[in-house]
């Protein structure tokens, strides 16, 4: 793996925060980058490193808290690490996850989740499903409630797909994933997220939708993409997703600084005398 060169002076627009400017760079052909963050420094380093917009992902389930899925993220979890996220780049767009069971049961109860992670600094929410959710997004919209919408595979369905599976293969999937977006940024979305669906897919839902899409597993022709930040930096400690890629090899690099710590405190190298 090739080093990677610090920038003296990271590359960032002048305003990231706003949705107004996330809009903007979609009609100027502008494309935008996002990461996953969890914590205060690491969301301080991707704010540093130019980031237009940070995702407190109920991925932490998985890249945080060590589970097989996301379903065991509760409410609590992502205001606590969005409160973190939020401290440390007051100058990114914040989207925060709402988690499995805080939204689904009717738009009342989406409202009050996604009402506690804006008070805990989150600029936009975004939640899974296709035409199941365009109800909730109207309601959340006419509330001052900014929604992402996130189709294509939808982690919180991992059972309901029998795995992490590939999502809009077939003719009539892709034309529901279409409908789907098409009816969410109507309905009030402010993003579409997309995830693990063909890249000429992708390509298309970002033509025909009026908001940014953002991409992961879904091509080239998204107007922004996000990955993962275990999965950039190495730090995932299992099977990195196809099509992410792996920038550092963080795991080695952390795991042989722990261990010369340890062997200077054996050997009576540190502390000095």
């Amino acid at each position: 793996m090739d080093a990677i060169a610090p920038r003296a002076e990271p590359a960032r627009p002048p305003d990231r925060k706003s949705l107004t400017s996330w809009e903007n760079a979609k009609r100027n052909g502008t494309r935008r980058v996002l990461i996953t963050a969890y914590d205060y420094p690491f969301a301080k380093l991707a704010d540093e490193a130019g980031i237009d917009g940070i995702l407190i992902g109920d991925s932490l389930g998985m890249a945080v808290q060590g589970g097989r899925d996301t379903l065991r993220v509760s409410l609590d979890h992502m205001i606590y690490h969005t409160e973190m996220v939020a401290r440390a780049a007051p100058t990114c767009l914040i989207m925060a996850d709402l988690p499995f069971g805080s939204f689904e049961a009717n738009p009342a109860q989406a409202f009050a989740s996604a009402a506690s992670l804006l008070k805990a600094g989150a600029d936009i929410v975004k939640l899974e499903g296709g035409a199941a959710m365009v109800e909730t997004v109207g309601f959340l919209s006419a509330r001052a409630i900014p929604v992402c919408a996130h189709i294509g595979l939808t982690p919180q369905h991992v059972r309901q797909f029998g795995g992490f599976k590939k999502q809009g293969k077939t003719d009539d999937a892709a034309a529901r994933l279409i409908t789907d977006a098409i009816a969410l940024a109507e309905a009030g979305a402010r993003m579409v997220l997309m995830e693990a669906i063909p890249a000429p897919l992708a390509a298309e839902i970002t033509k025909r939708v009026a908001v940014p899409t953002i991409g992961i597993g879904a091509g080239g022709g998204t107007d922004a993409q996000i990955l993962v930040l275990h999965d950039v930096l190495g730090l995932g400690g299992g099977t990195v997703p196809g099509f992410a890629r792996t920038y550092l090899d963080g795991a080695a690099l952390v795991r042989a600084a722990i261990g010369h710590y340890a062997e200077d405190v054996r050997i009576r190298a540190f502390p000095p005398d």
